[in-house]
């Protein structure tokens, strides 16, 4: 005699970056499985894989590989939350003394995607050139979440900007970008100003992102702080 079938309950999200309705399940036992091996291990493409497999399976998204990165780390959080519980311990440094941890619980329904004021996708370089950005995606969001280097380098950086830029206009044509070389792309941004590539920098740094703000108190000085977590790495526990 056969045994019975589980249900799986199933849920709604909304897409930070169009508003789109999402429907998706928690992960299964076997899809846990799958990313704590991957994570163990430590190997990016393992990884990689291991989340793009649980949101290909818990959601009816297409085209995963094309979601921006703060898409991927709501989604992925979204199915975390319904899977393994609402709240999560991260153990948190006082800023104060830079050394003291303290264990916090976080509800995770209270995390969000933080937009900030006046981010543009469009840069303006000079007079008459125009450079149009897309957002990091599911590769740069492992990297940047998983990387053994916490801080992006120059290197890291200069490969990043190249992977999202849609298209450089000037005032007489646009180029589409989707098929330049990142050869021509990374020599492109060589002959940049400092200024000029800050405000690339600037893009990364404003861009749409996981983001809350936990109160610690440290328990050796009494100090009372606010800690800004970013980015799926800091709930991923």
């Amino acid at each position: 005699m056969a045994l019975p079938k589980l249900d799986t309950p199933r849920y709604k999200l909304k897409l930070p970056s169009t508003g789109k309705v999402v429907n998706f399940r928690p992960f299964l036992v076997k899809e846990e499985k799958k990313l704590l091996i991957a994570t163990e291990t430590g190997d990016q493409e393992s990884i990689i894989t291991a989340i793009s497999d649980i949101i290909s399976d818990c959601t009816d998204l297409e085209n995963i590989h094309k979601l921006p990165t703060f898409d991927i780390e709501y989604v992925f959080l979204q199915i975390r939350t319904k899977s393994v519980g609402e709240s999560i311990e991260v153990n948190i440094l006082c800023p104060d003394d830079g050394e003291t941890e303290v264990k916090t619980e976080i509800p995770l329904d209270e995390i969000s995607v933080k937009k900030t004021r006046g981010h543009k996708q469009e840069i303006k370089l000079s007079d008459e050139i125009i450079l149009t950005m897309g957002y990091p995606t599911l590769k740069s969001f492992v990297e940047l979440n998983f990387g053994e280097d916490e801080t992006p380098g120059v290197e890291q950086m200069f490969n990043m900007a190249a992977n999202c830029v849609q298209s450089i206009a000037d005032p007489s044509q646009v180029y589409d970008c989707k098929d330049t070389p990142k050869d021509e792309l990374l020599e492109f941004f060589d002959g940049m100003s400092s200024s000029q590539f800050k405000k690339i920098q600037e893009f990364f740094e404003t861009m749409p992102k996981l983001e809350h703000t936990v109160k610690v108190t440290n328990p050796k000085t009494n100090v009372e702080s606010e800690v800004k977590l970013e980015g799926l790495s800091a709930f991923f526990a």
